[in-house]
């Protein structure tokens, strides 16, 4: 089942595909995330909430052939879910990343997250857990009288995500991801948002990649 509604996440927890039970990336989730795991998931690895989920291809998929492409396009053909993939790229896998961010990107529109290894997937899937939460929270309603409080600083592999995208330096990243708070916010912000914060020029390439 990959179609909105189909899987109901509790609150603040993560529902893994079985397939990741033992991995790296799972045991790095583990005491940082509330992780449960399900047979059944389909093409989806992670489901974060009700709504967004992770496609996690990892390095070996990347080599091995055409594979994770049937999945991304399925998964499109037949998803309501917001899907962000994370990509393992490596010195190895490196040749076949522009193939998935064209897919994944021009042709699917989906978004897209490099990662060198599955311990940063599992960094960037917390960050993307807490902004699910918080955006679960804002929808159950909230105290106008309580101060909202700042982010916690950007996680170093979010940081080094945001630094891949063309024209940006470690302080543009850090001025982005303080602006935005997430890679999900900054990856739907309009060009006009992002001039706010870096300028013209640079906000359009961000917006291009």
């Amino acid at each position: 089942p990959v179609t909105a509604g189909s899987i109901v996440v509790p609150y603040g927890h993560v529902i893994g595909n079985e397939k990741w039970r033992g991995s790296e990336v799972a045991q790095r989730l583990q005491g940082k995330v509330r992780l449960i795991f399900e047979d059944g998931l389909g093409l989806v690895d992670f489901h974060l909430s009700n709504r967004t989920c992770i496609l996690l291809i990892s390095e070996a998929d990347l080599v091995a052939g055409d594979e994770f492409k049937r999945r991304l396009v399925r998964f499109r053909n037949a998803s309501s879910l917001r899907g962000i993939v994370i990509v393992e790229k490596t010195q190895i896998s490196d040749q076949y990343y522009s193939g998935v961010q064209k897919l994944a990107v021009l042709e699917l529109g989906m978004v897209l997250l490099p990662v060198a290894n599955q311990e940063e997937a599992s960094q960037l899937i917390i960050q993307l857990v807490s902004f699910c939460v918080r955006e679960q929270s804002r929808e159950r309603g909230s105290n106008p009288f309580v101060r909202r409080q700042r982010g916690p600083p950007a996680e170093p592999a979010v940081l080094r995500a945001v630094q891949r995208i063309p024209a940006v330096g470690k302080a543009k990243a850090l001025l982005l991801l303080q602006h935005f708070r997430s890679i999900q916010r900054l990856c739907n912000a309009s060009v006009c948002e992002l001039e706010q914060v870096v300028g013209q020029t640079v906000a359009q390439q961000i917006y291009t990649f």
